[in-house]
């Protein structure tokens, strides 16, 4: 809280009003309108100074202290919202509404809308690439509802999931710009200090009130109509969400017109862990470059690329919906029929966004002029469109339209560039209503008179220093030297003193200016109108302009998946009904393109007979960019995309797990073990025999035994009892002996060469276990001294003997000895970890054979059968 508002008797008048407004707003910043500046009194201001570098000064006292202030320049004032918003802040916008000349006191000022981070709708403060979207959180049990809003385009989604892993994985794919929890709930270690985190008191989340203000806002009875009239927990996160919108923007919300519902079942579940490791639209270092979503998407509108991103976000399970997507792919394909669309879309402005202010009445000039030149080449695309032979295609050309009459509106209505705002008229084009023209044009002979004004009157004074001006302080004038003002005829009144020169009106210019400037405010008012009553005729078509938008979004998706199939050498994957993944030369969608070697492409075949494939071989061998350019493939080709293989074949899948490198989650006081014990405790609780699993290298992070024991337990458990399609890569070679007693299990490994003392990767998946580990050979590419490297030789020599005893480390000047070779019919171990001895290893390794009878070693082969 800034200050005590309770006795407001010993402050200013005007901070009086400034304390009421920011006590009915104590999370939000005040941006306070004092004539050309967003003033910032108290806290707020010293936070502005931090936050926006701006100068933090102290003006004046009141309650008897100094006032801690800081000014923001109205006509900048985007900006530095700009930034706040970045920042997770909110800002109430406190204009002036009284008229400064009738006003006793200070100016009559109201809070008129609120910037948050989840609402705000400028175009100034919106990244176009991705959704900014509102979304709060309500829990009955182990469930949580979920609702999301994106104000820009009014798409309202309710969902409901069970555990807190799931609602990790949401709030990771919706990442919402705001999120709105109850006080109770914003205590979990989930929510933690989470940027735009909102606390809300428990019963803005009550189901009669939700419900109400939904059926309120749809003109609805009730919420069956939208199939989410049973999910209690996210109609009650949903009623939070709407009233926070409209006590946010205050003003109606006409383009909020349904909710939908999405259907956990619909999609492929991806956990959290599983989004980061694939790096589906952001890196591991939080980037965006080299993810999934570079390399896909060339939309060529911002909602496209809006869209894409979901779709990649969120794969669907619907065979009917992807085949429609393929079979469109297929015939914008077919002769380049993409290329044409796609130049017309070039065309399109952010429509979605664009409705969004329209309906919000927030929309500028400019928006409109983009809305102009967007519906004015549907016509053309229609024309592209025409011949479509996909079924999808058609929908979506029928579903676009045409709109001849608001072409015609929009391009008589406006100028060819209009002004950013209203606020200073020009927008309207002349002929488009006689009244504006009128007034204009008192406006517009005004400048000729004055010349003509300037030319009498120095004829008739002889006053050879006389003009005529205006400024919009003091209006039109005649201005004299100091030394002729003395000269001034006697029907000149003067108006302004100077330095250097005297200002005066006459008569004939005063009734001119109460003329002119009348007409001039007149003109602009008569312009607001006109403004409004088009933005009122825009509304009236909002529910069609609003479906014409989502369907160029899809058309420009479908037409970037096309130019992407044509560049990148995709083919159109087969989608099955039959459980499995085959995958013929298949290669990483981003390795491919940022490599500066040939991409070696690799197959790949799970079906119910082979569902685990354990993976071997060295580091750097390419098992982690195999097993994702699997996860990637499947991903792309149940989102209705053409794949990089030159053949696919999928059965669909329902959920995508990866368990691929950890680190320690510092923040909950997790270690790097512990978050893979963790990741992997998902896995295995969560997998179906329709789930594709990766998991690289489990058990790593604990000592050998523990973590060999680890990793083949979960191998057993994944193939035996959850047979999901697992690709599972190791370095104990010891779970390569599992296909030999478990069905469903296949080895294969990647292969590498020596050549003289380096090492040369194939990347080349082949069937069977690696032979070998060739960690000390990375290791030497990564640069550890050779005398660290000739010491490992000796340590793995001795381990590969069957030794346990660690090499005394040489002197700093000595040399090390080179290994020497295991000892022939010593046990070979090929991996730098040994297995735990068995007793009857022990007891082979004591008998001398050549002090051996023949009746005795049948006896001792009997004794270590039955040990066995």
């Amino acid at each position: 809280m800034n200050q005590p508002v309770k006795d407001l008797s010993s402050h200013t008048p005007m901070m009086q009003q400034y304390l009421r407004i920011k006590a009915e707003h104590p999370q939000e910043m005040v941006f306070y309108r004092m004539g050309d500046f967003y003033e910032l009194f108290f806290d707020d201001a010293k936070q502005a100074s931090e936050m926006l570098d701006v100068t933090l000064t102290a003006r004046g006292k009141s309650n008897g202290e100094p006032i801690p202030m800081a000014g923001i320049p109205f006509h900048a004032a985007d900006g530095y919202l700009a930034r706040l918003v970045k920042l997770g802040v909110s800002v109430a916008i406190c204009e002036q509404i009284g008229d400064p000349a009738t006003s006793k006191g200070p100016v009559e000022r109201k809070v008129v809308r609120i910037v948050t981070p989840g609402t705000v709708s400028d175009e100034a403060l919106l990244d176009e690439r991705q959704d900014n979207l509102l979304v709060a959180v309500y829990q009955q049990g182990e469930t949580y509802g979920l609702a999301s809003l994106d104000i820009g385009s009014g798409r309202f989604l309710v969902l409901e999931v069970e555990g807190e892993a799931a609602l990790a994985a949401e709030l990771q794919r919706l990442n919402p710009a705001e999120l709105l929890v109850a006080d109770t709930l914003a205590e979990q270690p989930l929510f933690g200090n989470r940027k735009g985190l909102r606390r809300r008191a428990p019963w803005e989340f009550e189901l009669d009130t939700a419900q109400h203000l939904l059926n309120q806002q749809f003109g609805t009875q009730d919420l069956d109509g939208f199939g989410c009239g049973h999910l209690h927990a996210a109609l009650g996160a949903a009623g939070c969400l709407l009233a926070y919108a409209r006590e946010t923007q205050r003003t109606a919300l006409p383009h909020i017109r349904a909710l939908g519902v999405e259907n956990r079942d619909e999609a492929v579940a991806m956990d959290a862990a599983t989004r980061r490791n694939l790096e589906i639209d952001t890196n591991l270092s939080g980037g965006d470059e080299n993810t999934l979503l570079a390399v896909l998407n060339t939309a060529v509108t911002a909602m496209g690329r809006r869209l894409m991103r979901r779709w990649l976000n969120r794969p669907l399970r619907n065979r009917e919906i992807l085949t429609e997507r393929q079979d469109a792919i297929s015939w914008l394909l077919a002769d380049y029929a993409f290329e044409p669309i796609r130049q017309t879309l070039k065309q399109v402005g952010d429509m979605e966004r664009i409705l969004g202010r329209l309906a919000l009445r927030s929309a500028r000039p400019r928006d409109l002029s983009r809305l102009l030149h967007s519906l004015a080449a549907f016509p053309q695309l229609q024309q592209h469109l025409a011949c479509a032979q996909a079924v999808r295609v058609n929908a979506l050309s029928a579903q676009i339209g045409e709109f001849p009459e608001l072409v015609a509106l929009l391009d008589r209505a406006l100028v060819e560039n209009p002004p950013v705002v209203i606020r200073e008229g020009g927008v309207i084009a002349e002929g488009f209503d006689d009244e504006l023209d009128e007034l204009r044009a008192i406006s517009t002979n005004a400048g000729q008179f004055l010349v003509d004004l300037e030319t009498r009157e120095r004829e008739r004074t002889k006053l050879s220093t006389l003009k005529v001006g205006y400024n919009r302080v003091h209006g039109y004038f005649i201005e004299l030297s100091r030394g002729q003002a003395d000269q001034a005829p006697a029907d000149y009144i003067r108006r302004q003193t100077l330095k250097n020169a005297e200002r005066f009106i006459t008569p004939e210019l005063k009734e001119f200016e109460d003329k002119a400037l009348s007409a001039k405010s007149r003109a602009l008012t008569r312009e607001k109108a006109l403004y409004e009553s088009l933005l009122e005729t825009l509304n009236e078509h909002l529910i069609a302009l609003q479906d014409a938008s989502a369907a160029v979004s899809e058309l420009d998706v479908l037409t970037s998946l096309a130019e992407r199939a044509e560049c990148l050498n995709l083919c159109k994957p087969s989608l099955s009904a039959t459980p499995g993944i085959h995958i013929v030369q298949g290669r990483h969608p981003v390795v491919e393109q940022v490599s500066s070697k040939p991409f070696v492409a690799n197959n790949l075949t799970l079906d119910r007979e082979r569902h685990m494939l354990v993976i071997t071989g060295p580091n750097m061998g390419g098992k982690s960019t195999y097993m994702r350019q699997t996860a990637l493939i499947v991903l792309l080709a149940q989102i209705g995309a053409f794949v990089p293989a030159s053949e696919c074949t999928l059965g669909m899948v329902d959920r995508i797990f990866t368990r691929i490198g950890s680190s320690d989650d510092l923040a909950s006081g997790r270690s790097t073990f512990m978050v893979e014990m963790t990741e992997t405790a998902n896995i295995l609780h969560n997998a179906t025999d329709n789930s594709l699993v990766l998991m690289d290298e489990v058990g790593r992070g604990t000592s050998t035994f523990d973590g060999l024991s680890l990793a083949w337990a979960a191998a057993m458990h994944l193939a035996q009892s959850v047979k999901a399609f697992t690709l599972f890569a190791t370095h104990y070679f010891e779970i390569t002996a599992l296909p030999e007693s478990v069905p469903g299990i296949a080895n294969v490994h990647l292969s590498a060469t020596e050549h003289k003392d380096n090492i040369v990767f194939l990347h080349h998946i082949q069937e069977g276990p690696a032979s070998q580990s060739y960690g000390i050979q990375v290791a030497k590419l990564a640069g550890i001294p050779s005398a660290v490297l000739a010491l490992a030789q000796q340590q793995l020599a001795q381990l590969e003997a069957g030794s346990h005893q660690p090499v005394v480390a040489p002197s700093p000047i000595e040399t090390p000895k080179p290994a020497q070779p295991a000892p022939a019919g010593g046990p070979l171990q090929n991996d730098l970890f040994s297995a735990p001895s068995h007793p009857v290893v022990e007891q082979l390794a004591e008998i001398d054979l050549d002090d051996l009878s023949p009746r005795r070693a049948l006896e001792l082969l009997y004794k270590l059968k039955q040990q066995i």
